[in-house]
């Protein structure tokens, strides 16, 4: 038994070396860590719309895209919206609209493959508010069938039931620029020009353009968007242009020196598309830093070329220094001291957004991507703030005044209900995404239990304080939140596991004897879910489907997220899930390749639940250390 032990001991070290020797090997020359971040094909098939209407096209290897979405279409003829999901409707619809763009005959066979899929799903009738837009940019589509935005919109003051800062941060930063687009309702030209009749199932002069009627209450949404158009017809829409120039003005104050808006594609693009429709010329400078930061979100290969929705360094940043230092890398690293002196020179001190909300609260935080003034979000401050802590940096005092600063401003951003949500605080009416526009069901950014946990952790884990009172508010939200079989729902991470690891690191550090049964819950039903080969998986289709809780294929990352819960937990209650965490270990050492990597093909990151999934190329690989780093903190205790 002792030599079986030392066995293990000496894999599970072996592991660790070869892990961290490779996350060493890809840093940055500047301290950072940046990996790519993968959606699906429509953010590619929308920059390639974008150019086409620019006619910047040919000053890009757009060329490359086709190769790209072939490579990304599967055997049944659709392009998928996560891996493995059968394939999606209005993800193929705009993956053909690409193709099409880039002069790929309707007779090539991977276009007959795709025409069939799209059919038997009902074709572009059927799909989402946002694929049918982007075709009526160019004809495909009329725009009859798009719902209205009035600009007066932007007129609302803060205080109004409804105005843009009701909004999520990604939806206000996205919609602002529809203002003005739905608005001018433009139809573009391109070259090659296209229409995309062979599409429509009910065949093109059989289309309804209208909005779907549901029989309840939100059919006042159908009756309102009637008048409205009735409006616009009429020439009636009042203070329209005011309108517009309001919305012209928020979209120019809100672009990064870097030409970056929201740090997102979508917010990029339809801010492009708004000065498109506004007559800005492809010269003018502020198109041209635009256009620049969409290039800059771009992976090209010898032979593809695809866009990244959105960049992750700060937050691939933060959890590789947390999971180097917790796997036993001294704090004083050289690497991880350059990644906190860098982490340190992104910290944000300018009022964002988030301010119209939070009139309290001073700016300290961090945002997701390399510049983004304006949305700092609270799950990437609270993981700096760890990463941070963790190591010691030659400016000791600086690092305490950053987190000192951040962490007041995490806790001006605290809920009514008591949790935090990602990026703006009381940021909850639920009826909003009920508007025909809405139908991503994401116009909103509530409280959720990840988010919250991740504060909590951080509170813990550096002995950090906030008023007490807020403090217990926190703690009842996230006991109202844990689901009847123990787990917690997972609203940036896939899913019932990354909620239930989440707070349970959480409560472990706060309140291990207040939460014991909570913890002890969460505990087993993550013993529960494990698969059969000691990992352990989830499918993002548990968003739709309850029953799915905590299955799937196992993957690298949610594996880990569940070896650090159960650590946690074990820690909390002094009862260690012994089998389940060496089964959950073997299962890391088993897959590991020789470069000290892991590799996982599904989608294990969360953009919009049920609706837009991401790959963070990185998870498998920090994760899994930071899970053996803490399994071997341990081990003692488990022999």
């Amino acid at each position: 038994m002792q030599i079986q032990d030392k066995v293990a001991v000496s894999r599970v070290k072996d592991a660790i070396a070869a892990s961290q020797n490779y996350l060493l090997s890809i840093q940055y020359p500047d301290g950072y860590w940046w990996a790519e971040l993968e959606s699906n094909v429509t953010i590619t098939a929308e920059v390639v719309l974008l150019h086409k209407i620019w006619g910047t096209d040919r000053e890009r290897p757009l060329h490359k895209v086709e190769a790209y979405l072939r490579s990304q279409q599967r055997d049944h003829g659709g392009w998928e919206l996560f891996y493995g999901d059968g394939g999606e409707l209005s993800t193929s619809v705009e993956a053909y609209m690409a193709l099409k763009l880039l002069g790929v005959s309707q007779t090539d066979p991977a276009m007959v493959k795709a025409r069939k899929f799209i059919l038997e799903r009902g074709g572009i009738s059927k799909t989402r508010i946002f694929t049918k837009l982007h075709l009526a940019l160019i004809g495909c589509y009329n725009w009859r069938g798009i719902p209205s935005l009035p600009p007066w919109v932007m007129l609302l003051p803060s205080n109004f039931l409804f105005n843009i800062y009701e909004m999520s941060s990604w939806a206000r930063s996205s919609t602002v620029p529809l203002l003005i687009v739905i608005d001018r309702k433009p139809v573009f030209l391109t070259d090659p020009a296209i229409n995309l009749d062979e599409l429509y199932a009910e065949g093109v002069e059989h289309v309804r353009y209208e909005l779907p009627r549901k029989g309840d209450w939100t059919d006042l949404f159908i009756t309102l968007d009637e008048t409205f158009k009735l409006a616009e017809t009429l020439n009636l829409v009042p203070f329209r242009e005011e309108g517009i120039q309001a919305a012209e003005r928020w979209i120019l104050e809100r672009q990064e020196a870097t030409g970056d808006w929201g740090g997102i594609i979508p917010a990029m693009l339809n801010s492009l598309l708004a000065l498109r429709a506004l007559d800005y010329d492809a010269a003018d400078p502020i198109v041209e830093r635009g256009l620049r930061a969409v290039d800059n979100f771009a992976i090209e290969t010898a032979d593809t070329y695809r866009i990244q929705p959105c960049i992750s360094p700060v937050w691939d940043t933060a959890w590789a220094m947390r999971a180097l230092v917790d796997s036993g890398l001294a704090p004083d690293h050289p690497a991880v001291v350059k990644a906190g002196e860098w982490l340190l020179s992104k910290q944000i001190l300018d009022y964002g957004d988030w301010a119209v909300k939070n009139r309290q609260g001073k700016p300290g935080a961090w945002a997701f991507e390399f510049d983004n003034r304006f949305y700092p979000d609270v799950d990437d401050t609270a993981v700096v703030v760890m990463a941070l802590n963790g190591v010691k940096l030659p400016n000791e005092k600086l690092k305490q005044a950053a987190i000192a600063r951040a962490v007041n401003w995490i806790a001006s951003m605290q809920c009514q209900p008591g949790g935090w949500a990602a990026f703006d605080m009381d940021n909850d009416q639920d009826w909003i995404n009920q508007i025909p526009y809405g139908d991503l069901k994401a116009m909103i950014d509530p409280n959720t239990a990840d988010v919250t946990a991740r504060v909590l952790e951080m509170l813990g884990e550096c002995n950090l304080f906030i008023d007490t009172g807020n403090l217990e508010r926190a703690m009842s939200y996230l006991k109202a939140e844990q689901e009847t079989e123990g787990c917690w729902f997972g609203r940036w991470g896939v899913n019932y596991i990354y909620g239930t690891s989440e707070v349970l690191c959480a409560l472990s550090l706060i309140a291990p004897e207040k939460t014991r049964l909570s913890i002890e819950r969460g505990a087993a039903w993550l013993v529960g879910c494990q698969n059969s080969d000691g990992g352990w998986g989830e499918t993002c289709r548990s968003y739709d489907d309850p029953t799915l809780k905590g299955q799937g294929p196992s993957t690298a990352s949610q594996t880990a997220w569940a070896i650090l819960g159960l650590i946690a937990a074990g820690q909390a209650t002094g009862k260690f899930a012994k089998v389940a965490l060496e089964r959950g270990i073997g299962y890391l050492l088993e897959t590991q390749r020789s470069d000290g990597t892991w590799d996982e093909s599904e989608f294990t990151g969360t953009g919009f639940p049920s609706h837009f999934y991401l790959k963070y190329h990185l998870y498998q690989q920090y994760f899994p250390l930071l899970a053996l780093g803490r399994y071997q903190a341990i081990s003692n205790f488990l022999r």
